[in-house]
């Protein structure tokens, strides 16, 4: 007699809560050194590894097993973001051994662009998820240039305080989320509203075309 096959199941609960967290406390945390309440990155570097890092990075993971496309793939893009930024940082300091006279900071210019061409694609998205993770695209997309240009020397006071207040409403944004998304998922309903999907862009198969039909004289 063939012997049941019993099956188990492990069912994972919806990271975004944690996620967002994340990123909200590291931009927090940044934030305040680029608005000139502290100073240093050094004490930034582990808010960056374990919060805008690994917790984003994790919660991508989950979002991968549970087939959550947006998640999984912004989760992780920009928690791998913040690990380089903490490398970048953690160079810059010394951290790792000299780095000699070769050196050039600036390339992280590059890399902030770099991430905003990517960031763009992910807010016309992101305008279909919800209209608090729509804001939250448009100011990254507002901090990643302006903080290219100011580490490019470009206009920096302008484009320094345009990254420092982007940067912050990020933060702000990102609290209120990860609060509405926990507490959504915990009460079963909506408590926080995070606002409809601007409807924009259609999800799905484009329609199929009708066949056109030729007509052949007799």
């Amino acid at each position: 007699m063939q012997q049941p096959i019993n099956e188990t199941k492990i069912v994972m609960s919806d990271p975004t809560a944690l996620g967002v967290f994340g990123l909200a406390m590291v931009t927090f945390v940044a934030a305040s050194a680029k608005m000139g309440w502290t100073s240093g990155v050094a004490y930034i570097i582990p808010w960056a590894l374990f919060l805008g890092s690994a917790a984003q990075i994790w919660a991508s993971m989950v979002d991968f097993k549970k087939n959550n496309y947006f998640g999984s793939i912004v989760l992780g893009a920009y928690g791998l973001f913040w690990i380089a930024v903490a490398m970048h940082w953690a160079i810059s300091l010394g951290w790792l051994g000299a780095i000699g006279d070769k050196a050039d900071p600036k390339q992280l210019a590059f890399a902030c662009i770099g991430y905003f061409i990517f960031s763009i694609f992910i807010m016309i998205a992101a305008f279909e998820a919800n209209k608090v993770f729509a804001a939250i695209l448009v100011l990254i997309n507002v901090l990643l240039p302006s903080l290219a240009l100011s580490i490019l020397g470009i206009n920096a006071p302008l484009f320094g305080a345009l990254a420092a207040w982007s940067e912050l409403g990020i933060s702000l944004l990102g609290f209120y989320a990860a609060g509405a998304v926990f507490l959504n998922n915990f009460f079963g309903r909506t408590v926080l509203s995070l606002g409809a999907p601007l409807g924009l862009i259609a999800k799905g198969p484009a329609p199929a075309s009708k066949p056109q039909i030729v007509k052949v004289a007799a």
